[in-house]
């Protein structure tokens, strides 16, 4: 019962929140706030549940720093990210695909993301409700994966902000660090940190349906808005480069570059 009254409270919240978002972007004319608001809004889901939450405190803490540290850390590096620079290039396509249609439909847009940020900070109000749940090893292990997703995903998205202010360059493709071994490292721990709470949220009672969260971001990021629009972007920006990058580079896993073919 708990949960279905935090996953409807935490609904309306997202719903109103991306309507102003909404809003926001017709005055500004960047519609990538809308990513800043989507992990902005999980953390505040997760923070909200853990205070009105029954489980015990120090699970609800747990989960509410987990919540928080993701959520805000990736709200905070995308809004630096595009600070002061033009929209993000799927957005200027997206402007150019629906046309005077554009900002109808991204509403609609916007209040799917609402129903995303719902629906993904499930693990949290799973945990905030579950009264009588105590510390288990699983817990232990969900958090210990959680903190290597969290920490690579932060190196990652380091990595590449050094590289593109970096007066110096081996090239237009990053490929330092963990962009050695993944052309997307950051994607690959942001999953692993969903692995890592939907571990840490399975002890709890219907806690299995947490792990539709890692699996849906493994679908989104395959086959709708992670790898697919990034790399057609990043092919139109930079040719061939990229292309090669993609014979030399795994896509997604991080595994050891393959020898550029002659």
């Amino acid at each position: 019962m708990y949960v279905l009254i935090f996953s409807l409270a935490g609904l309306a919240f997202a719903m109103l929140l991306m309507t102003v978002l909404w809003f926001i972007q017709r005055r500004t004319g960047n519609a990538g706030i809308v990513d800043v608001g989507w992990s902005a809004g999980i953390a505040a889901l997760a923070v909200g549940y853990s205070v009105a939450g029954s489980a015990s405190p120090l699970l609800r803490i747990a989960a509410g720093c987990m919540g928080a540290l993701w959520g805000f850390r990736l709200a905070w590096h995308i809004h630096q990210r595009g600070h002061g620079k033009p929209e993000d290039g799927r957005y200027t396509q997206l402007r150019a695909d629906w046309g005077a249609n554009f900002q109808r439909k991204l509403f609609g847009f916007y209040q799917l993301q609402a129903l995303t940020v719902a629906f993904f900070a499930l693990p949290y109000a799973l945990l905030a409700a579950a009264t009588d749940l105590l510390w288990t090893p699983l817990h232990t292990a969900g958090l210990a994966i959680w903190i290597v997703g969290w920490v690579g995903e932060s190196v990652a998205d380091a990595q590449l902000d050094a590289f593109k202010k970096s007066a110096v360059r081996e090239g237009p493709v990053c490929k330092r660090g963990l962009w050695r071994y993944s052309r997307h490292p950051n994607y690959f721990f942001e999953w692993l940190t969903w692995v890592g709470i939907a571990l840490f949220a399975l002890p709890a009672p219907l806690g299995a349906i947490a792990l539709a969260c890692p699996a849906a971001i493994l679908y989104l990021l395959f086959r709708v808005t992670g790898i697919p629009a990034t790399e057609a972007q990043a092919l139109r920006s930079k040719g061939d480069a990229y292309r090669a990058y993609q014979r030399e580079t795994s896509a997604f896993f991080p595994w050891f570059p393959r020898k550029a073919s002659s």
